[in-house]
């Protein structure tokens, strides 16, 4: 680390602590030439995967078309954007965690269509039927068949 006041590359760390719910190292330096102090902050760079879409291009991932998927599904249902953005941050750490430099589409689908499912039922139709390009009314009423065989007993009503 050089030091910001005489540019020297030899500092030592002072002292060291967590911050932003130990997202962050906090660490106060001395430059070992002209003695100043300074505090520099430390987080991992966690790099998303690109993502390979079904023409084989390949793009960035894209949070914010993550975050408007999921709101377009989500459109007059009652879920809380606390929920949705916990929703995007696990996917977002799925993603990371596969520790693959390329994921599918078809994979970052799947994972939404996961956390639609357990947010709104509806949602996650409305989801599905764009996603998977229903037909007709028979693979429609399929995925509703589907999605109620996988229901708890008390939530047939």
């Amino acid at each position: 680390m050089h030091c910001p006041f005489c540019n020297a590359d030899e500092t030592k760390v002072i002292d060291s602590r967590l911050v932003a719910e130990g997202g962050q190292v906090r660490r106060r330096r001395e430059c070992l030439s002209c003695k100043e102090r300074f505090t520099t902050y430390e987080m991992p760079e966690l790099l998303m995967p690109r993502v390979i879409k079904q023409d084989e291009t390949r793009e960035p991932f894209d949070e914010e078309k993550l975050r408007a998927g999921l709101l377009r599904a989500l459109e007059k249902r009652p879920v809380s954007i606390e929920r949705i953005e916990g929703a995007i941050s696990q996917i977002q750490h799925q993603l990371r965690a596969t520790g693959e430099r390329e994921v599918t589409s078809r994979m970052v689908g799947e994972l939404v269509m996961e956390h639609l499912r357990e947010l709104d039922e509806v949602a996650y139709v409305r989801f599905a039927s764009v996603y998977r390009s229903f037909q007709d009314l028979s693979e429609f009423r399929a995925e509703l068949d589907r999605l109620e065989q996988n229901l708890p007993e008390s939530s047939r009503d």
